[in-house]
């Protein structure tokens, strides 16, 4: 678990040092433990490491390998990376290390770029050939390890977080549009490859893109998700799913331990988190340290599911850390959260995690999460009325935008907003392409391929590598997302939502934390923003950047401003704090109006 930054010049210029040093300064909490830089000529690397796997310095990146002519820098974690090393060495390969990014480089040598297929975990990486000077960049088949790119004329940067390329200088910081649209229709998810920035893109998951030496490019995406079904998974009954998911869930936790330090859970009191400390109690494991977190009540709005997670830490017995969390320590942490996210997110998730991090950093290093398990077991309220729609794409918009285009334009400035309705075309893009049954199916897919990555997954990763924490989401196995994908929604759907995962919980967990309403990271204070908070958004909205800028016409602001807990999107966000943390965002990292 690390930071990595590279520069590549297809001119054959040196790489920049400074622009590499600023870079992995930026990156320096993402890998706290040491650093390391590597120039070849047009080629620089740079690596920000967390030591989870081979403590040891013949680990430490950027890794070169002479007798290959290979060199890489990789961040994320290869949970079967033991296996692919028994493969290579049977081979003939010969390891100087004992961790996993050392068996990529071999298995790159030996496997070529289709190397990825094989490897299960979540990664992001970039391995540069010497003989031919060509750039190899690839990432996990869901993105759980972030990869940004910066291609200004013949050079090319690309860094674990957008903030690091900020540092490096010269990029184009204008506001895309369309990426402006999605941000404000999607609750601020920017599906890849765009950024809120005209001059950053990401790298999409499940994507090895190649560079050759004199800059052509070309992409291959190496895995998606098939949400179809054979007729005997239609006949399969409901225990029969249970069975097969346990056993997959029950592999998929047992994988994220591997590590050479002790493995947390971040415990939230919900089904996922409750069912991952389960599997692991059932395990074997001892002395499992759980953690909690929890703020103070507003608008009649509890701030904590404490009761949950303590039945959970009871029953289970585990050396349970519950933080709470004052309203002073939160309203001054925001401006350190928001200047953590290298993309602005609006959730008030980020918060949660991003406090709770600090706090779990001071005890384990690496913890597992409950991420994902909603997007791939049907879990939210907006899949049911997609059973039997006529019209998917309208009913997903109806139910999950925050937003329509017409009241998007009634918001944003003209100059801003974009020609056509572009969330709208994207979703309908993706409902449209093959592989997908119907239309529980088709939002599925959407939700857990690109939605699920550029928010709840992006958030973990952001807010945990803040404090220097790696947090691993075993519902993101992708056998395991591969084995839901062909269970039929009537199961899924079942029991309010999640009905196969909430079958499996009940042979697990008390039926207490079950049959509940479903929680979140409840932080009523940036819901209903009043005080100190209210004030913050204002300043944030009035500075002399945000007016230059002009994003968002002046009467709505009014509009907000005047009553800000009645403006609240169908999902339950602010629609005030939602201009605000973009305001905030671009403002933290020197992004003027101009």
């Amino acid at each position: 678990m690390c930071g990595i930054a590279g520069e590549f010049n297809f001119d054959g210029h040196a790489a920049d040092l400074a622009a590499l040093g600023a870079m992995s300064a930026s990156l320096e909490p993402r890998g706290p433990d040491s650093a390391g830089t590597v120039l070849r000529g047009p080629l620089g690397l740079t690596h920000r490491r967390l030591s989870i796997i081979d403590l040891s310095e013949r680990s430490r990146q950027p890794m070169d390998d002479p007798a290959l002519g290979l060199a890489i820098v990789f961040n994320g974690c290869i949970y079967n990376y033991r296996e692919l090393r028994e493969t290579l060495q049977q081979a003939g390969y010969r390891f100087f290390s004992e961790g996993d990014s050392e068996v990529i480089l071999k298995a790159f040598a030996h496997w070529g770029p289709a190397c990825v297929e094989r490897m299960h975990g979540m990664f992001a990486f970039a391995i540069h050939e010497r003989d031919s000077n060509r750039l190899t960049l690839a990432r996990d088949r869901f993105g759980i390890k972030p990869l940004y790119l910066s291609r200004q004329g013949s050079r090319l940067r690309f860094a674990s977080s957008l903030p690091a390329l900020l540092a490096a200088g010269g990029v184009d910081t204008r506001i895309d549009r369309v990426a402006l649209h999605h941000y404000m229709s999607f609750h601020s998810v920017v599906p890849a490859p765009r950024t809120i920035l005209e001059g950053v893109r990401k790298l999409p998951p499940a994507t090895v893109r190649v560079f050759e030496a004199d800059g052509t490019e070309h992409d291959t995406r190496y895995w998606a998700p098939v949400f179809e079904r054979t007729p005997d998974d239609e006949a399969r009954s409901g225990p029969e799913w249970a069975d097969a998911v346990l056993a997959s869930l029950r592999l998929a936790v047992e994988r994220r331990q591997v590590a050479d330090v002790p493995v947390g859970v971040l415990l939230s009191g919900g089904v996922d988190s409750s069912v991952i400390v389960a599997l692991l109690a059932e395990g074997g494991q001892k002395d499992l340290m759980t953690f909690s977190i929890g703020f103070e009540a507003a608008h009649g709005e509890h701030g904590d599911e404490f009761q949950y997670s303590d039945l959970i830490a009871e029953r289970f017995a585990t050396d349970h850390h519950r933080i709470q969390v004052p309203s002073s320590e939160l309203l001054g942490a925001l401006p350190a959260m928001i200047g953590a996210q290298s993309e602005p997110m609006v959730s008030y998730d980020n918060i949660g995690f991003y406090l709770l991090s600090k706090k779990v950093s001071r005890h384990v290093k690496v913890v597992q999460s409950g991420q994902g398990a909603d997007e791939v077991f049907a879990g939210y309220h907006w899949y049911p009325p997609l059973l039997d729609s006529a019209d998917p794409v309208a009913d997903y918009a109806r139910v999950f935008f925050d937003r329509s285009h017409a009241r998007l334009a009634e918001q944003l400035s003209p100059d801003w907003l974009a020609a056509r309705d572009e969330s709208l075309e994207f979703v309908a893009a993706h409902f449209a392409q093959a592989g997908a049954a119907g239309g529980v199916d088709k939002a599925l897919r959407l939700d857990s391929t690109v939605m699920l990555v550029e928010d709840p997954v992006k958030r973990v990763d952001n807010m945990t590598m803040a404090w220097g924490l790696e947090a691993r989401v075993p519902f993101l196995d992708h056998e395991l997302v591969e084995l839901a994908a062909r269970i039929p929604p009537r199961h899924k759907l079942r029991d309010g939502g999640k009905g196969v995962l909430k079958d499996v919980a009940r042979r697990l967990v008390p039926h207490e934390v079950i049959d509940r309403k479903k929680g979140y990271f409840p932080v009523p204070a940036l819901k209903y923003l009043q005080g100190p908070y209210l004030e913050m958004a204002r300043e944030a909205l009035e500075a002399p950047a945000a007016r230059e800028r002009g994003l968002f016409r002046p009467e709505y602001l009014d509009r907000l401003f005047s009553d800000p807990a009645a403006h609240i999107t169908p999902l339950q966000g602010s629609e005030l704090w939602q201009a605000a943390l973009l305001e905030l965002w671009l403002q933290r990292h020197g992004i003027g109006g101009g």
